[in-house]
């Protein structure tokens, strides 16, 4: 008898999809689903429910598949054109199903964030997962320790970048025999930064030493040089904090402290393109002969209709490719108080506003009713949101366009990253909004 069927009813108790309570062994269910939530849902979408025909409430956010399915081959074709493995970062969409899609289309595996998103990742059978911090929880490091003494196919390395984050990581790898093992100790990155940035070595010589650290620890062994350029605001920046990581890997391997497969990893959602001409995988190779540059970029999956349509490699590269935001949160009007002011039915619990209020896109107008009689959406031109509360949108209106309480109106998003997780369940939509999916999300 599992724990939840022992559990008196209405007891909750805690397993791996519960953020901030560690209990990785409560629960051995698979994710996304269970098998009886996914014969549920095959048996919902065998309906083909229509997002307009009564099958959701507003406001709600959806995936467009179409742009899903063309973001995920853009960043796919341009790491495989580049040379470059792919570890999407997990932490945008925290969903099982959408790592599955990644990896299906060629991505080498997936990154994470911390160790809760680890212990899903693994959940979903994750098998190469990349930790872009230094952990120091002892608690977590203790279990990532026994998953790679029981798995010898589990690839995972995290982040370094201090000697306390050695003698951590070291004595948890000693602690679990990893020194004997064919691994030779945890495997951890070293994590080269800039100054004012986020972690990371600030110099050559605090590389070299925490190297040399590393090497003389039992417990612990260095697999590579992990980089994170997107605080960055210009080109020519990332390029001189690209030369200096690409030095440090030289001397690192130069002083025999590299294996000859050592990673290389970078890359956020703005700069991809830099890492594919600055951290080159022929540079990588000539300096370790199997060495891999591993991108890690995150948001461009949905991308979005705000930060990151000013902001994407694509725009410098056109012939590459390009990203069109996936996300739209569909919300009612609920009040038209005064000429030029629209109140919608969508807030601060709805959609993200870290870095820019949603934008409007569509409109779909109601009859009096409030029935959606018409089946086509039409651009909404000139309007823009100005505030958001907690479930009230601010709508202001130009000249000669108005709405009416009933219509609805479809909002791109600003920065995905606070998008997804607002929501557990997404419908994907296809061209003729049929809901054909549901995206689950564990954050």
């Amino acid at each position: 008898m599992s724990a939840a069927e022992a559990a008196p009813e209405g007891v909750i108790v805690p397993s791996w999809r519960d953020k901030g309570i560690w209990a990785p062994a409560a629960s051995d269910a698979p994710a996304p689903a269970t098998t009886e939530e996914a014969a549920a849902l095959a048996g919902y979408l065998a309906e083909r429910p229509a997002l307009f025909g009564g099958s959701c409430v507003w406001p709600a956010m959806v995936l467009r598949e179409d742009a899903l399915e063309q973001n995920i081959r853009a960043l796919a074709d341009f790491a495989a054109r580049h040379s470059l493995l792919f570890a999407p970062h997990g932490k945008t969409t925290m969903a099982p199903q959408l790592w599955r899609r990644q990896i299906d289309a060629g991505a080498w595996g997936i990154t994470v964030a911390t160790p809760a998103q680890l212990l899903i990742a693994r959940r979903a059978g994750v098998a190469r997962v990349l930790l872009a911090n230094e952990v120091l929880d002892v608690t977590a490091l203790d279990w990532i320790a026994a998953e790679l003494a029981a798995d010898p196919g589990f690839e995972f390395a995290c982040f370094v970048d201090s000697a306390a984050g050695v003698r951590a990581i070291a004595a948890a790898g000693v602690a679990h025999a990893l020194e004997h093992g064919p691994r030779g100790g945890f495997p951890v990155l070293l994590d080269v930064g800039f100054a004012g940035g986020r972690t990371g070595v600030r110099s050559r010589a605090e590389a070299r030493a925490l190297a040399d650290l590393v090497a003389a620890t039992p417990g612990i062994r260095l697999v590579g040089v992990s980089s994170y350029e997107g605080g960055l605001l210009a080109v020519e920046a990332v390029k001189g904090y690209f030369a200096g990581v690409r030095t440090i890997v030289e001397e690192l391997a130069a002083a025999g402290l590299l294996p000859v497969d050592a990673i290389v990893t970078a890359g956020g959602s703005v700069y991809f393109d830099q890492v594919g001409s600055e951290l080159t995988a022929e540079w990588a190779r000539s300096v370790l002969p199997d060495a891999r540059v591993i991108l890690r970029s995150g948001a461009y999956i949905s991308h979005d209709d705000g930060v990151y349509v000013g902001k994407t490699a694509f725009n410098r590269i056109p012939a590459e490719g390009s990203l069109s935001g996936a996300l739209q949160i569909w919300a009612q009007v609920i009040s038209a108080p005064e000429p030029g002011l629209a109140l919608v039915g969508m807030g601060k619990r709805d959609a993200p506003i870290d870095s820019g209020l949603p934008v409007p896109l569509l409109l779909r107008r109601a009859d009096a009713a409030g029935r959606h009689l018409s089946t086509e959406t039409a651009v909404i031109h000139g309007a823009r949101l100005t505030a958001l509360d907690d479930h009230h949108g601010y709508l202001a209106l130009p000249e000669g366009v108005t709405v009416m309480p009933g219509d609805l109106v479809a909002f791109g998003i600003s920065h995905p990253c606070t998008a997804f997780d607002r929501w557990s369940g997404i419908p994907v939509v296809n061209a003729d909004d049929t809901i054909i999916d549901i995206v689950r999300t564990y954050f």
